[in-house]
C-alpha cells in the first residue's frame, strides 16, 4: 500500500509543480492581474478544481509562485558561485552574465518575479514568501561586511529594474564595470 500511495504523492508533486510553471507563464504573459484558478487551469490543460485542490486560495498559489522562483534563482545563483570560486574568479563576469541573461532572454520570467516581489509589498502574507530569496542568498553567499553586501543586492536589484525599462537589454559586458564596482566598493 506504501508504494501507491507515493505515487499519489509523486503525481501530486508533479501536478503542482505544472500548476506553477503555468501560473509564471500567465504572470509573465498578463501579469498578476491574469492570475485566477481558471486561467491556470486552462494553461495547465488541466480542470479548474485540480488548481483549487492543490491551492485553495490565490494567495497560496501566488505564495508557492513565489517560494518556486525563490528556490530556482538561488539554485542558479549558488551554482555560479561554485563556478566563479572553483575558476578563482572574483565573480563579476559570472554575475554580469547571469543578468544579461535575466535581461535578455529571460526577461519575461524576470518581470513575473519582480512583479510578484512588488505584490508582496502590498499583500503582508506575502512578504515572507518575498523575502526567502534574500535569506537564502544571504545563507550561501559568505561575506564579511554586511553594508558592502546589502549594497550589493541593491545595487543588483536596481540593475535588474532598469532593465527591465531599456528598450534594450544591457549585455554582460555593459553590466561588468558596474558589477565589478559593486563586488569591490571604494
Amino acid at each position: 500500500m506504501k508504494q501507491h500511495a507515493d505515487g499519489r504523492r509523486v503525481r501530486g508533486e508533479k501536478r503542482r509543480t505544472e500548476i506553477i510553471e503555468a501560473t509564471l507563464r500567465i504572470i509573465e504573459r498578463d501579469g498578476v492581474a491574469g492570475v485566477t484558478h481558471r486561467t491556470v487551469a486552462k494553461e495547465a490543460g488541466i480542470p479548474t478544481t485540480s488548481t483549487t485542490y492543490h491551492f485553495a486560495s490565490l494567495d497560496d498559489l501566488l505564495i508557492a509562485t513565489l517560494i518556486a522562483c525563490a528556490r530556482d534563482m538561488a539554485t542558479e545563483v549558488y551554482w555560479m558561485i561554485d563556478r566563479a570560486r572553483s575558476r578563482g574568479s572574483g565573480g563579476a563576469d559570472e554575475v554580469a552574465a547571469l543578468l544579461a541573461e535575466a535581461l535578455g532572454p529571460r526577461r519575461g520570467r524576470t518581470m513575473a518575479e519582480y512583479e510578484l516581489y512588488l505584490l508582496a509589498a502590498r499583500r503582508p502574507e506575502l512578504r515572507p514568501a518575498a523575502r526567502r530569496w534574500l535569506d537564502v542568498l544571504t545563507s550561501m553567499v559568505r561575506h564579511d561586511d554586511e553594508v558592502a553586501f546589502r549594497v550589493f543586492l541593491a545595487g543588483i536589484d536596481g540593475l535588474l529594474i532598469q532593465g527591465l525599462i531599456d528598450d534594450e537589454p544591457p549585455t554582460a559586458e555593459e553590466l561588468r564595470p558596474v558589477v565589478d564596482y559593486l563586488l569591490k566598493p571604494r
